[in-house]
């Protein structure tokens, strides 16, 4: 690999070198390397381009990294990715997609992710998207999440996009069996003239299901930003979803929170807020020496940490 992939590799997957445990490398549309232990398997599918990572019962600690990177202008591809998560394991996923675009022609990644996560298992998924790249082709993103969550079991979602991408559509659709747990963290940033749309869909089947989706993101420029949440209370359970957003420049921000109770003891609670950057907070940290525009850098680093 060249430098350049290394360092989309060390953005979108902390990965500086080889890392621990399982971990498949996908770039330019190809296999480049890959490992397995003894608790996690990792196999190429032979109907469809894509994996299947799969997690042994009671596997506790383990990571598997499984990053994808194009830096090939005008390569497009849609890639389908199945975990399955054992009964009482306990681990960590991360992933994520870097596009270096230095053409003229438009590189995507479409990916189809689903999740079988397993009676009484955890999960940590950590996502990260970036783009770079001088050249004048476009780089977009699309992926598809689908998770299915049965008895007992957890799963936390922390996706990032973090700078680059062009244009996005995010779609995130969930269903919780009794006592199961979503936890979903998105982050994002748009500018120039990117689009980026989001779309959550979670029903809580399971009694004493629960779901928290929280999104921060931070519009600017000419950008453009759509938020679609539902939470769809089927039993006994308890949903949350909040959407916080900055607006600045000429960019547009739209937040679409919708909550439905067909149980009477669905417990839902929906909030949204799109505001600009307080006046006072720019003139308190510019007295302290900084200028109007690394005031901004502050304050916006810091609502999306």
């Amino acid at each position: 690999m060249n430098s350049t992939e290394l360092e989309l590799l060390k953005i979108i997957a902390d990965m500086d070198g080889t890392p621990e445990g399982a971990y498949n490398i996908r770039a330019n549309s190809g296999l480049t390397d890959r490992r397995v232990t003894e608790n996690i398997d990792i196999k190429t599918k032979t109907d469809k381009s894509g994996i299947d990572i799969i997690i042994k019962p009671g596997t506790k600690g383990e990571k598997v990294h499984i990053p994808v990177i194009i830096s090939e202008s005008g390569l497009t591809e849609n890639v389908y990715n199945d975990f399955i998560i054992g009964e009482n394991a306990d681990v960590e996923i991360v992933a994520g997609c870097g596009i270096h675009n230095c053409g003229d022609g438009e590189s995507r990644h479409d990916g189809i992710h689903s999740f079988f996560v397993g009676k009484n298992a955890r999960v940590r998924y950590v996502e990260k998207h970036f783009g770079g790249g001088d050249g004048n082709g476009e780089r977009n993103m699309n992926p598809t999440t689908v998770v299915n969550i049965a008895e007992g079991g957890y799963m936390e979602m922390e996706t990032t996009q973090i700078e680059g991408i062009d244009s996005t559509k995010r779609v995130t659709k969930a269903r919780l069996a009794d006592n199961a747990t979503l936890v979903i963290k998105e982050k994002l940033m748009t500018h120039g003239s990117q689009r980026a749309e989001t779309d959550f869909t979670v029903d809580l089947d399971g009694e004493n299901s629960s779901a928290n989706v929280i999104s921060r993101s931070v519009a600017k420029e000419n950008s453009y930003q759509l938020f679609i949440s539902k939470i769809n209370g089927n039993n006994i359970c308890n949903g949350h979803t909040e959407c916080d957003a900055i607006i600045m420049d000429n960019a547009h921000v739209s937040a679409v929170p919708e909550i439905t109770a067909n149980h009477i003891d669905a417990s839902l609670i929906h909030e949204a807020a799109i505001g600009k950057i307080a006046g006072e907070q720019l003139i308190k940290l510019m007295t302290l020496g900084l200028t109007e525009q690394e005031a901004e850098e502050q304050i916006v680093n810091g609502f999306l940490k």
